[in-house]
């Protein structure tokens, strides 16, 4: 049986709330729960598709991170929550999150080398709320995926095309580079990364 959802909740009353068996995804924003619209067939398989190239390279380099089924992201500004779309955390400074062994919980940026989120409908959250929270963080790499081209005129120019912007922590700022068609990612994360933008974004089509 699912849970009434609550008005307004501390994030520690969110994750004790957070029915697992119900299917659904839930985030906390500001107090407020709120339930995540299901992923599209194209979203999962883009999302998909970047957690296996990833894995490869991973696996290809002997790199010490690991990508988890789930997890949680916890403000530092506020009581909210985020569970990313991907997330590749390092194996070497998984400690700093004293919460990651018992609840899945990312409390520290330096746990985090790099976060992917894939753009559907609510897209304004990945370029402003999501990008606010993520930089506050300290999380060094994000890839927002915006394989269908949604995102707002100033986020990924005019025309709006299919983008892959990746925003790079430089001095506690992000920095941003976008690539479109079959432009090659660049990634500080992994830089031998063989992949264009284009191959990302026909998993989705």
């Amino acid at each position: 049986m699912v849970q009434a959802i609550p008005t307004t909740v501390t994030f520690d009353e969110f994750i004790a709330w957070y029915p697992s068996e119900s299917g659904c995804h839930y985030e906390l924003r500001s107090g407020e729960i709120v339930e995540m619209p299901k992923p599209t067939g194209k979203h999962s398989r883009v999302a998909g598709f970047s957690i296996a190239e990833l894995n490869f390279e991973i696996r290809r380099l002997k790199l010490p991170y690991f990508i988890p089924k789930e997890c949680v992201i916890k403000s530092i500004r506020d009581e909210s929550g985020y569970e990313p779309d991907v997330i590749v955390l390092d194996e070497r400074t998984i400690a700093d999150s004293p919460r990651w062994e018992k609840e899945s919980i990312i409390t520290q940026g330096s746990s985090v080398r790099l976060v992917v989120e894939v753009v559907s409908t609510n897209w304004s959250d990945d370029y402003a709320l999501k990008l606010e929270e993520y930089e506050a963080l300290g999380i060094s790499e994000y890839w927002i995926v915006d394989y269908l081209g949604l995102g707002g005129r100033r986020f990924i120019g005019n025309p709006k095309r299919p983008t892959l912007s990746i925003y790079q922590l430089v001095e506690g700022e992000y920095q941003v580079r976008q690539f479109r068609e079959n432009e090659r990612i660049e990634s500080f994360t992994f830089p031998e990364l063989n992949l264009t933008a284009s191959q990302v974004f026909r998993a989705g089509q």
